[in-house]
């Protein structure tokens, strides 16, 4: 047996460049890899494992395996020891295959009972896509030597996998990147677009992992690195008078860059084999690779500012991504792991759709996203993997589905399904001056949802009678330091310039949970959603809310101006912002400034608990707006950016619709406003049995006013309202299924 050194392992590496050099066949070139490796490391078998799906391996070649098991021996994940080192990304070596936890003997390949078995996981940047395996007959632990020579060829036969090297006769040798894909995600914000794929940040692509000359590339990453470090000195310089968050980053950025741990790994990998670049990529595939097992939050972000850094390197030695005035495709729709509000907004509405690898339905770029009425998924595992810029690629934002590089039949489905939504656009286009009026005369109030500029025409454009919302914490998210109360002033104006008389409620700075500021710390809080957010920030921070209703008040210049505060869960909070109202109305008034027309304060009921507030606080307050999204998911105790729950509990089960008529009740008894708020509303099946709870007023994005105005003008809610108390009486736990019967027939 020959142990791999240092000088072997770059032999090795080698011989794998020439034996890719040829023409062969891919299953030719997987099965001359096994046996260079078998041979080099002096074992009976060397093996390739790779995925044919996310659960399955498939030996793909083999040296001293029986050659008929070949595409024929399949396992699951975390089956044998294979699988084992397939499910967990690590190492297995032992010198006693037979006793080792996990084993599991196949007879269908002809193997013996080799005592000796080294498994290597074949990944890349994180992403497990197969398994490297050597076995031998005498009992003996493989060296450090061995393993990192192994793992280097590894990261080399990935590499060579993602770029179609192995493309042959067998079902997991497809290339990736042409064939189809089905990617199930998280829908977002809905609608449906197709287009073609524009990554954010383009994948850089590998294409000489092996060496040719050691003492060039070891040149080449010396060169990158001082680039890189020159690059990070001029960010900290331009910053240097900025943001101390932002410093404290670079700062970090800097550190890494002037690693000499970092720099001294990279160059050993030179020395043993790997390209500059390999060498880049198998540094940041470990620190990936550690940061999925890092708990703690402030490691795993420093581990990420890492991940970063190596990106940047990669696009200084391979030149890829690097040009900045680069064109967006026809019909671009967006593609990246995670992106924040800033940066999707300065896409603005040239984006057809929007998917993200990771964030969540209450992400800044879903807020963005629903602002802008972009369609979004988020969760599309592996889309940042599979994707290619220009790729075609179709999004369908109502079921939260990817369909990368479609076939025919799918094309001309989804197209299908564009075309009727078009067609029922252009209907609803013919009702857009009418009134929501149901048969029964009952007139349903339809306001549309807002947080940008670019909103307000949608305001004549969707027939919506005013906005129901205006968040205001998008001017907040956006940017990388506090907005001046003289940039809001002119932002207010303009939103109530562009109203034409239309009310606009303005909700508060609405922070905290998943909304946190660029320039705040972040608090380290066990559940954020029921923590330190929206009105309980700004009575904790009254400054700023000052701020913000001095801004508010101004902007109004004499006309009716209507605030509503978030989150509120006790009659004591709101008398506490309603106080802070009543100050700022007194200051501006010694100030001389002109005081609104007409004012209103509201507040948001999403929480339970206010629902149940003393009758006063229904006396005092101006109006109210049930935040559905948030009153669901703590009515029912669902987290709603938790796929398990989320969808378990519906709009329409009994118990919440009984909620939502004693709210009402009490809103009646006591003369108070009430609209519904969030995306409920804008469902039309759920708008219509809201609407016959007794709720009169609804807010949603401007897209969905036209399909619920049209079911309103359809049903006649007092028979509504008798299937519903009917379904109640049953014991049904849903009136879903009564009312669609229902809507059915009309």
């Amino acid at each position: 047996m020959v142990e791999s050194t240092e000088s072997e392992s770059r032999r090795l590496l080698g011989r794998l460049r020439e034996a890719m050099a040829g023409d062969a066949p891919g299953q030719a070139r997987l099965d001359k890899i096994t046996h260079l490796i078998a041979d080099s490391m002096g074992t009976e078998v060397c093996s390739v494992y790779l995925f044919r799906d996310d659960e399955t391996l498939e030996l793909c070649a083999t040296e001293g395996l029986n050659v008929e098991s070949v595409h024929e021996t399949r396992m699951r994940i975390g089956e044998g020891l294979v699988g084992r080192v397939a499910k967990y990304g690590k190492v297995v070596n032992t010198p006693d295959a037979p006793s080792a936890k996990g084993f599991r003997y196949m007879p269908e390949t002809g193997e013996e009972r080799y005592s000796s078995f080294l498994g290597i996981p074949v990944q890349r940047l994180g992403e497990m896509m197969g398994v490297l395996v050597v076995q031998s007959k005498d009992a003996r632990e493989f060296s450090a030597d061995a393993v990192y020579a192994l793992e280097v060829v590894a990261m080399v036969i990935a590499e060579m996998a993602e770029l179609g090297a192995f493309v042959g006769e067998g079902a997991a040798l497809s290339p990736l990147h042409q064939q189809p894909v089905l990617i199930p995600a998280t829908a977002a914000q809905e609608g449906a677009a197709e287009g073609h794929v524009w990554l954010h940040e383009p994948r850089v692509v590998v294409t000489n992992p092996i060496a040719e000359d050691p003492h060039r590339e070891l040149q080449r990453l010396t060169e990158a690195v001082e680039e890189l470090r020159v690059g990070v000195d001029k960010m900290l310089k331009i910053s240097e008078n900025g943001d101390k968050d932002q410093l404290q980053v670079l700062e970090t950025y800097r550190m890494f860059a002037n690693s000499k741990g970092w720099m001294r790994r990279m160059e050993e990998d030179i020395s043993r084999g790997l390209s500059a670049e390999a060498a880049v990529e198998k540094e940041q595939s470990q620190a990936r690779a550690r940061m999925s097992q890092v708990q703690d939050a402030y490691l795993r972000e420093r581990l990420s500012d890492l991940d970063d850094l190596s990106n940047r390197l990669l696009r200084i030695l391979t030149g890829q991504g690097a040009e900045t005035g680069a064109e967006l495709p026809e019909n671009p729709i967006l593609i990246a792991r995670n992106i924040g509000p800033a940066e999707l907004l300065e896409y603005g509405r040239s984006l057809r759709g929007i998917v993200l690898e990771e964030g969540s339905v209450g992400s800044h770029a879903a807020i963005v996203a629903r602002a802008l009425a972009i369609p979004l998924v988020v969760n599309a595992k592996r889309i940042t993997t599979e994707a290619l810029n220009g790729d075609h690629i179709m999004v369908d934002g109502d079921q939260g589905i990817v369909h990368l590089r479609p076939d025919e039949t799918v094309v001309s489905a989804f197209r299908d399904k564009i075309a009727m939504q078009a067609d029922a656009q252009e209907r609803y286009a013919s009702i857009r001056e009418k009134s929501a009026i149901t048969r029964d005369g009952a007139q349903v109030n339809l306001l549309m949802n807002a947080g940008l500029m670019a909103d307000l025409p949608s305001l004549d454009g969707s027939g919506a009678e005013g906005v129901g919302l205006f968040r205001t914490e998008l001017q907040f998210l956006v940017r990388n330091q506090m907005p001046k109360r003289s940039e809001l002033v002119a932002l207010y104006q303009r939103v109530l310039d562009a109203a034409h008389g239309k009310r606009v409620v303005f909700r508060t700075l609405d922070i905290g949970s998943d909304k946190v500021l660029p320039y705040m710390k972040p608090t380290d809080e066990p559940n954020p959603a029921l923590g330190w957010r929206a009105i309980r920030v700004g009575l904790d921070k009254p400054g700023i809310m000052r701020m913000q209703l001095q801004a508010l008040i101004r902007a109004a210049n004499g006309r009716p101006l209507s605030i509503m505060f978030p989150f509120v869960a006790q009659f004591e909070e709101f008398r506490a912002a309603r106080k802070e109202v009543d100050k700022t109305i007194e200051r501006e008034r010694i100030l001389g400034h002109a005081l609104p027309e007409r004012l209103e304060v509201g507040a948001m009921l999403e929480t339970p608990s206010l629902a149940f507030a003393p009758h006063k606080f229904f006396d005092e307050v101006d109006f109210l707006s049930i935040g559905g999204n948030d009153l669901k998911q703590f009515f029912f105790a669902a987290d709603r950016e938790n796929e398990r729950v989320r969808k378990r509990y519906d709009t329409l089960n009994v118990s919440f619709l009984t909620f939502i008529e004693q709210i009402v009740e009490r809103c009646e008894r006591s003369d108070t406003p009430l609209s519904f708020c969030g995306e409920d509303a804008g469902r039309p099946i759920e708008a219509v049995c809201l609407a016959a709870m007794g709720i009169r007023t609804l807010s949603m994005r401007p897209a969905s006013i036209g399909p619920v105005k049209s079911l309103l003008m359809k049903v006649n809610l007092p028979d509504l309202r008798k299937i519903i108390s009917d379904s109640r009486h049953r014991g049904d736990q849903s009136v879903r299924p009564a009312v669609m019967r229902y809507l059915r027939e009309i």
